[in-house]
């Protein structure tokens, strides 16, 4: 099978040739129609000592794809059956994974992948489609189940107003569960407007510049401070900046992945009594919601789909995704040639 395998820190990925793999008695072996390109990935390959990637590893995460092969202790699925994979594998005995938790599971992994033609996973991380979502959109259930989870974190209540600090994937699809789930205003900002047309899209009420005048700038647009910050960047300082724009008593919820600490003063959030919380992965029935979400409706997050490309187009569009280019969400499609 044809997979983009990394070979090292600074190095683009190869396309390679490698064995199909076998499945386990637990496990079903799945033909990928689609896989995204997650801003995780692109952490993994700068930094892969802190994620414990090595060479020769294959990368991926948000995947969906057909099964082909059952282990012999598979209930539930069959092949043909067309699903979403969860990427967090757990034991499935835990307290946790009984609970459709498998993310805080003590030996959660976060498999990879994906970016290849097959892939083994667990039958437990499978999801069947809708049987009218398309199958390389499944691929979205995964991204758009993180955005669910940190609205739940956000513990955000119907009129609320919202503020969004990133316009990547994982922001705007925040941005479209907060209107979702019945926020008054959601403003989603970044430092460039070039998703501007696609945050409104999918949802958002407004769209500003980050920067010093941001503050006034949500106040003009909803004439309020937000009361729910989201932190969607995961750079060095924007924890303290979200504190400083958040309302007295309000909430900020970290989702950005920062790695390397950070630096932030408490003074802000201790004197306007802040509630800051922390937002990863997500759980089973929060996946199922994604899947849910991916139907029909006023807002799809489809919308956040820039471009769609086969395994001899991976290295370069890697590389280009890691120079802040103007995509959003791109995905690997076995159909794209």
């Amino acid at each position: 099978m044809k997979a983009a395998v990394f070979e090292g820190a600074g190095r683009p990925l190869r396309i390679g040739d490698l064995g199909i793999p076998e499945p386990a008695e637990d496990e079903v072996l799945i033909r990928i129609a689609a896989c995204g390109i997650c801003g995780s990935d692109l952490h993994m390959t700068e930094d892969p000592t802190t994620f414990g990637v090595g060479e020769g590893f294959v990368l991926g995460h948000e995947f969906a794809g057909e099964v082909v092969r059952c282990g012999n202790e598979v209930n539930g699925l069959q092949p043909g059956d067309r699903v979403a994979v969860a990427p967090m594998r757990g034991c499935g005995r835990c307290d946790s994974c009984r609970r459709g938790e498998p993310a805080w599971c003590p030996d959660m992994r976060l498999i990879g992948g994906g970016y290849a033609e097959f892939a083994t996973v667990a039958a437990r991380q499978c999801r069947a489609l809708p049987d009218d979502l398309p199958l390389v959109e499944g691929a979205l259930a995964e991204p758009v189940a993180v955005g669910l989870h940190a609205v739940m974190r956000s513990g955000l209540e119907p009129g609320d107003t919202v503020l969004v600090l990133g316009a990547g994937p994982i922001g705007l699809l925040v941005a479209f569960w907060a209107r979702r789930l019945g926020a008054r205003h959601v403003v989603v900002a970044d430092i460039n407007r070039h998703q501007e047309g696609r945050a409104l899209a999918i949802g958002a009420t407004g769209f500003a510049l980050s920067g010093p005048g941001l503050a006034a700038e949500f106040q003009d647009q909803t004439g309020v401070l937000p009361d729910i910050v989201f932190e969607c960047v995961g750079k060095r300082g924007l924890i303290d900046f979200a504190c400083r724009l958040v309302r007295v008593h309000g909430t900020v919820v970290g989702v950005g992945l920062c790695v390397g600490g950070d630096e932030w003063d408490p003074f802000a959030a201790l004197s306007k009594e802040i509630r800051v919380v922390f937002a990863a992965f997500f759980g089973m029935s929060e996946f199922e919601m994604a899947l849910e979400a991916l139907g029909p409706g006023k807002f799809r997050p489809q919308a956040l789909i820039t471009g769609r490309i086969g395994f001899g187009e991976v290295p370069e569009t890697f590389e280009a995704l890691r120079r802040r280019t103007t995509q959003c969400k791109v995905l690997i499609a076995a159909d794209a040639g």
